[in-house]
């Protein structure tokens, strides 16, 4: 089976600012966020070693609102998407390229953020994928009457 490739990413990481929400001239929110990611070793002397690895990623459309209103700096999250470049033009018109992580999912991991939004709405993304609201959570698993032997299939 022949394959065109794979392009994805995943990152857990924390904002490195506020999150930038923006709106197109059609409407469209856009969100852009700076995400750290931090590595630790430790050398061949035993002192521990780390490094920070900053990630530009851009969100559109629902998903960028959500991260927008939900996410500040500091914020643990974990994202998934795809890497892209994109071409632009600067104020001397010339031609500029930023690479950066389009964020299809996102999952908010700061337990103080885990609380429901005014709105009652989850605190999760894509609104794609039916995911369990981040207070259940926190609660303990229905009881169920079902021996673990009583599979449904």
């Amino acid at each position: 089976m022949a394959t065109k490739g794979l392009n994805k990413v995943q990152i857990i990481g924390n904002l490195g600012a506020d999150p930038d929400l923006r709106y197109m001239p059609n409407g469209t929110p856009v969100c852009n966020i700076s995400v750290a990611t931090t590595e630790s070793w430790k050398d061949k002397d035993g002192n521990l070693q780390e490094r920070t690895e900053w990630h530009r990623m851009v969100s559109y459309r629902r998903l960028a609102e959500i991260i927008g209103q939900n996410l500040k700096k500091g914020s643990q999250a974990y994202f998934e998407g795809k890497l892209q470049t994109r071409k632009w033009q600067d104020e001397r018109r010339e031609d500029r390229y930023v690479t950066e992580i389009v964020i299809e999912e996102m999952q908010m991991l700061d337990r103080k953020q885990a609380a429901p939004s005014q709105h009652d709405e989850p605190q999760q993304a894509p609104a794609q994928s039916p995911q369990p609201a981040p207070n259940d959570y926190d609660a303990a698993p229905p009881k169920s009457d079902k021996k673990k032997d009583d599979i449904p299939f």
